[in-house]
């Protein structure tokens, strides 16, 4: 037998969590057997629906509508807010239940994950009775179902385990492809998007089959080298690896969003979003020893139209006053003067502190990395509120802050 891959991906994920640990609590009601959703909050722009029940599928309700469409269709939806430590949580504990079942393991999200399955039939039985005892042993020890998807590479693993839903195990092998595979709309192959459907569509490929088996150079001919990965990927070919665990542990980026309590029109209302989210990423960055050579912001206009731009670095950066001038730099120049829903700013191409360096044609940070010193060891010790920058007096930045973190017991 050749290789053999699992991938496992939760039912639902934020809503199961959340219905297993009430249920853990002593409640009586299923969150999962009523139409129920995780939903942010209306009053700050926040309120869209995360994860939904079968009951509230059924509705017509789907993830990432407004709440306000989402109670229009119907009128008794439960909707609870996250609660992103119990994610964490529980994703961790699923993680480390996987981690008895093999020493490679790639977590690809929150809530799902590969596992290499091979050599291990000495262990654990053939691939369909492991993927049973894992099932049943998530449900039972932590509360909460899952799809598994067994097939001979990561791509069609995954493929296998959204074939049907929820709380099922299927297989998608290399000579089941014709049969399970090929015959679906192209939209729900991997890795063809929003853009990229239509596009394939106007070429007359509606169906994976039809992809599988169009000309190469024509494909390249529309999508470039895209192209090439699309056929590979309609027949299922995939080679990569399932990293380890420690692998998977490294850090890519670190980003920080928030959507804002109302549209932003002004370029210095903008400009101070972008600092409080540079406050973060800086510390963010300082605490975990890294540096960053690439600074991208991420702009969501009032008609949810998304963009980014980036900026790629000759030296390495993590002061905060250097991240919030570039940050600044790059919105500036790619705003286009619409209203203004999200702002984000991500730091790629990670490295180590170390590799800081002064160059002649750059500004000494020396001591405005000094002061982002002093004050993490005041934020890490009493508080982010213990010391503030006098541009936020008076103002709602609070609102500015975007995703938390906890460090040191204290969220960020």
């Amino acid at each position: 037998m050749g290789r053999i891959i699992f991938h496992i991906d939760v039912n639902s994920a934020f809503l199961s969590w959340t219905a297993a640990d009430r249920l853990k609590q002593g409640e009586t009601l299923d969150l999962r057997e009523i139409p129920s959703a995780i939903a942010g909050d209306d009053s700050s722009r926040r309120g869209i629906i995360l994860a939904k029940s079968t009951p509230a599928k059924a509705y017509g309700i789907t993830t990432g509508e407004p709440t306000v469409f989402a109670r229009r269709k119907c009128p008794t939806l439960v909707c609870v807010p996250p609660d992103f430590p119990l994610y964490s949580r529980c994703s961790e504990a699923m993680f480390r239940l996987l981690s008895t079942y093999s020493d490679r393991i790639e977590q690809f999200s929150i809530d799902e994950g590969f596992l290499e399955y091979t050599g291990m039939e000495a262990l654990f039985g053939t691939p369909l009775a492991a993927a049973q005892k894992i099932k049943k042993q998530i449900w039972e020890e932590l509360g909460f179902t899952v799809n598994i998807g067994i097939s001979s590479n990561k791509l069609l693993a995954k493929m296998a385990g959204e074939l049907e839903k929820p709380n099922k195990i299927i297989t998608l092998f290399p000579e089941e492809i014709e049969e399970k595979l090929w015959p679906l709309p192209v939209e729900e192959l991997f890795m063809v998007g929003r853009q990229t459907a239509p596009k394939l569509r106007k070429m007359g490929i509606s169906t994976i089959g039809e992809l599988a088996k169009y000309p190469v150079p024509l494909l390249e001919h529309e999508f470039k080298s895209f192209g090439q990965t699309l056929h590979q990927y309609a027949n299922g070919i995939e080679n990569s690896v399932v990293a380890s665990a420690e692998e998977t542990h490294e850090i890519k980026s670190i980003s920080n969003s928030t959507t804002i309590s109302h549209d932003v029109t002004n370029r210095t209302e903008a400009h101070k979003i972008l600092l409080a989210l540079s406050e973060t990423i800086g510390l963010r960055l300082r605490c975990s020893h890294l540096s960053t050579l690439e600074i991208a912001v991420t702009i969501k206009t009032a008609d949810f139209h998304i963009y980014s731009h980036q900026k790629q670095l000759l030296n390495a950066i993590d002061c905060t006053n250097a991240i919030y001038e570039t940050a600044r730099s790059v919105f500036d120049g790619a705003w286009k003067g619409e209203p203004i829903r999200l702002l984000g700013i991500r730091a790629g191409k990670l490295c180590h502190e170390d590799w800081i360096q002064l160059s002649f044609t750059d500004t000494d940070r020396t001591k405005e990395r000094k002061a982002d010193a002093a004050m993490d060891v005041l934020r890490l010790k009493y508080g982010k509120d213990t010391i503030r920058r006098s541009t936020f007096a008076g103002s709602q930045e609070k609102a500015y802050e975007g995703g938390k973190l906890k460090i040191n017991n204290k969220i960020f």
